[in-house]
């Protein structure tokens, strides 16, 4: 009876694959259907509930000089299968994840495939080449239509101009709210972005990015569609930029990756909900990245950062001259101590600046002695690093700063994601870890699964975060809805380096730009909420020193949050306007709730992760008088409700923040 069910699977496989040029694939929960076509240009279709989400979209390959993958090719063979299972994670905001899907991969008679998943939250595919030789590829074909003018929201890169300077950027950038016909036509944005349809919500992402480009999308080619858009591969590089730290690309090939015989392409992502809120602890970035290639990581420690650049080294009342010297460190390292924060960083301008070797130490730092007194008080050192000090030296930095006692790096300055940068990325993660060091990587792309594949690289920024409320540029977009976008959005890709923990707090009316005292938009508890709304590994905290001690409650407060989680729990939000998260840390949870410029209530029903007994909380609210004065507040311990409800009474801009224990 086995051998006959067999023979039958195989019987039709085989009449599936000669016969039918059309194949479709169902989410586990039936909701979702993709139709994927093969002649006479491979395309796809997503459609939920029966209502059309995508349409028909082409996808493909182009060989430079050579054929186009995708276009008329001959099916070999086609395979289905499902998928149930969980996956562990490392320094993440839940300990498992569950992966659950359809699968179906269509073998072409050319030596190559195409692999699609159904999960109930999306559908994901990717390209599998198993060529006799290695091969250069032109261009990646990645379109995603759409039957109307649906709006979304997109983050155009920092550059003007031509299309070519479009592919150098920050990653920082606010949110682009239009219709998809509105897309500036001469700019890319960068993915996450999402279009909202009729009746669901569809964001667009990738994963698993090795070897290869990262995805911006464009709108070149109709009114209602976005293309995958990906940088060439750079052909003449010289280093300039802020002050040496960056390459400049004058000239790139016509083609975007240097690809092995047997390649995987990035997951293509669409996540499909009739829900934002499902976006603000999605897995599927995580769960399609290649997994760790660390196979011990117990010396991999996530933690919190006293951060002295936001701050400018702002110490007052010490006996010594503030600033970048071993004084001024050693000072920072006790304060660390004092309230358990696990690192201090040093960052722009304890090397020489313009010389690009991290070897040359300024004379006012005695960086082994640094070292040796954090190591004394418990405190780990990470130093800040431009991109061009350690591009090709990287196993000469990693080794010596890890045998002086060195924890890890900041880079800094990468700002692109062409092929060559993310090679980069892969290989100075590797070689930290060969020396047991971590990585957070700022003026970089978004995350799409490197924290997996590497876990010491702990996080990124890519972000438009708390640093740039010390400028100009602050003025020029809406900061605090912003602050409400981005778990939409960037969060969506993986943890995010916002850099929060201002205690200088004010309202719209009393904010400026201030280098060298800056001060953060809205309330003090809206600060402390992101503490448990960001989900960020290596957390800084970014104020002075001087002005944690006269707040010491609040800082107490936050020194004591954990930056990686076993639960989360989405409680309420809607994206710009208010967002309410949950996260448990062994037998404690941590709720943090932020809005917009609209004072707001928010009810919270924590019987979505609260069992049986009595709890008390640890609550931080803004005070009555928090629209005027941000840095009012009331910190209060009260006993939850039978009912498990409370309410986030919040003042424009506001927060409220809470520490859940059950009573003994």
């Amino acid at each position: 009876m086995k051998r006959t069910i067999l023979l039958l699977s195989a019987l039709i496989l085989c009449v599936e694959a000669f016969a039918a040029k059309e194949y479709k694939l169902l989410s586990p929960n039936g909701k979702l259907e993709v139709t994927i076509t093969t002649e006479p240009q491979l395309s796809y279709k997503v459609e939920c509930n029966g209502d059309l989400v995508l349409a028909p979209s082409k996808i493909g390959l182009k060989v430079y000089k050579g054929a186009t993958l995708g276009k008329g090719d001959k099916v070999k063979r086609v395979k289905r299968t499902t998928v149930d299972t969980t996956i562990p994670t490392k320094f993440y905001f839940r300990d498992v994840i569950k992966d659950h899907y359809n699968a179906l991969r269509i073998d072409f008679a050319t030596r190559y495939a195409v692999e699609f998943r159904a999960y109930d939250e999306g559908i994901v595919y990717r390209f599998v080449t198993n060529f006799k030789s290695d091969f250069v590829l032109e261009k990646e074909i990645a379109e995603f239509a759409f039957a109307k003018d649906y709006n979304g929201y997109f983050p155009y890169t920092n550059k003007t101009g031509t299309r070519k300077d479009n592919f150098f950027s920050s990653f920082e950038a606010p949110y682009h709210k239009c219709e998809l016909s509105r897309f500036d036509k001469e700019r890319v944005a960068f993915v996450p972005v999402i279009v909202e349809h009729d009746n669901y919500d569809i964001c667009i992402l990738e994963s698993d990015v090795e070897h290869y480009p990262g995805m911006f999308v464009s709108n070149q080619k109709g009114a209602t569609a976005l293309c995958g858009e990906f940088a060439p591969m750079p052909d003449k590089v010289v280093v300039g930029g802020y002050r040496k730290l960056q390459d400049v690309i004058e000239v790139r090939k016509p083609y975007i990756a240097e690809c092995k015989a047997a390649t995987n392409t990035p997951w293509r992502i669409l996540l499909i909900t009739d829900d934002k809120n499902t976006l603000l602890d999605n897995d599927m970035v995580y769960r399609l990245a290649s997994p760790s290639r660390i196979e011990d990581t117990s010396w991999i420690k996530p933690g919190k950062v006293a951060w002295e650049w936001w701050n400018n080294w702002g110490l007052t009342g010490v006996p010594f001259k503030a600033g970048i010297n071993t004084e001024t460190y050693n000072y920072y390292v006790d304060f660390a101590a004092k309230y358990g924060i696990e690192y201090v960083i040093l960052d722009e301008g304890w090397a020489e600046l313009y010389l690009n070797d991290l070897t040359k130490v300024v004379p006012e730092i005695d960086l082994q002695a640094i070292v040796d007194h954090g190591k004394k008080k418990g405190v780990g050192i990470i130093l800040w690093a431009g991109y061009n000090a350690v591009k090709g030296k990287e196993e000469e930095v990693c080794r010596h700063f890890a045998e002086m006692g060195v924890k890890g790096f900041k880079v800094d300055f990468l700002d692109r994601d062409d092929a060559q940068m993310v090679d980069f990325q892969y290989k100075l993660a590797e070689v930290a870890a060969k020396y047991k060091l971590m990585i957070d990587y700022h003026g970089c792309t978004k995350p799409t699964g490197l924290n997996r594949t590497w876990p010491n690289v702990v996080n990124f920024e890519a972000v438009l975060g708390l640093e740039c409320s010390k400028g100009k540029r602050s003025l020029r977009y809406n900061v605090v809805d912003y602050d409400l976008e981005i778990p939409y959005l960037r969060m969506v890709a993986g943890p995010m380096d916002y850099t929060q923990g201002a205690m200088r707090n004010v309202s719209k009316k009393n904010y400026y730009p201030c280098y060298r005292r800056p001060m953060s938009q809205g309330t003090r508890c809206r600060q402390m909420a992101m503490y448990a709304i960001y989900f960020s590994p290596f957390c800084m905290l970014c104020d002075s020193p001087i002005l944690y001690e006269r707040e010491a409650e609040c800082t107490k407060f936050i020194a004591e949050f954990p930056t990686v989680w076993n639960e989360t729990v989405v409680l309420d939000g809607h994206i710009g306007d208010y967002v309410a998260m949950a996260r448990r840390s062994g037998d404690t949870w941590y709720v943090g709730v932020m809005n917009d410029w609209t004072a707001r209530k928010v009810e919270l029903d924590l019987s979505k992760i609260l069992g049986e007994g009595e709890y008390v909380a640890e609550v931080f609210r803004d005070g009555v008088n928090a629209d005027m004065l941000g840095e009012d507040y009331i910190h209060e311990t009260v006993t939850v409700p039978e009912s498990r409800k409370m309410v986030a009474d919040m003042a424009p801009a506001g927060g409220f923040v809470l520490k859940l224990k059950i009573k003994n």
